[in-house]
């Protein structure tokens, strides 16, 4: 796992914009690291605990409502040799990923200002970051992913996994969820989550 001063120029581009374009709330930019990047990068964390052999060369992920690039730009910089595509329905959050990639020279990151139902092509996972409900979320993407679903929530996760089984017909034994406390010590993140959905 990448350490912190790794992301020394993002946390600088990604201040740099903010400047600009408000993507990250201006009381919260200066736990870029802790609150946006770390939150992003438990992802992987869960990817290399439960699914250490998952080779993710040439693997295409799917980042749907990026906004200023979370979590697909920290992914991106761990995992080189996957591609990802980057997706907002906004364009101005669009081009601060668009900045931010390009700034820090990402050849696997590709910026794409449109919803995810309008999108054709399957990639190997969708990640996102508590975009919407998880009812709402898993329409937008059903068919899109061969492998799974990797998404950061916080709250009740039990009763909108719950809904989204019932509505979306997921099976409840295809849904795993993580503690992300369980990786980064601190009240922050204590009601946080990954939410895998499998195929």
């Amino acid at each position: 796992m990448m350490n912190k001063s790794d992301f020394d120029e993002a946390i600088r581009l990604w201040s740099e914009w903010n400047e600009k374009i408000n993507v990250i709330s201006r009381k919260d930019i200066d736990n870029i690291y802790e609150h946006h990047i770390r939150h992003s990068l438990a992802i992987a964390e869960y990817m290399r605990i439960f699914f250490p052999e998952e080779g993710l060369e040439g693997a295409r992920i799917l980042d749907v409502g990026t906004g200023g690039g979370f979590p697909g730009i920290p992914l991106a910089m761990t995992w080189p040799q996957a591609e990802f595509d980057l997706c907002d329905s906004i364009g101005k959050k669009i081009k601060v990923a668009s900045a931010v990639s390009e700034g820090l020279g990402l050849k696997n990151v590709r910026c794409l200002n449109g919803r995810a139902e309008e999108l054709s092509g399957s990639y190997d996972y969708i990640v996102s970051r508590a975009v919407t409900s998880l009812e709402n979320f898993y329409p937008w993407v059903e068919g899109k992913y061969r492998k799974g679903i990797l998404y950061l929530k916080g709250g009740d996760v039990n009763e909108e996994i719950a809904a989204m089984c019932r509505k979306c017909r997921v099976n409840p034994s295809k849904v795993s969820v993580w503690p992300i406390i369980d990786w980064l010590k601190d009240d922050y993140f204590a009601e946080k989550f990954v939410i895998h959905i499998g195929k």
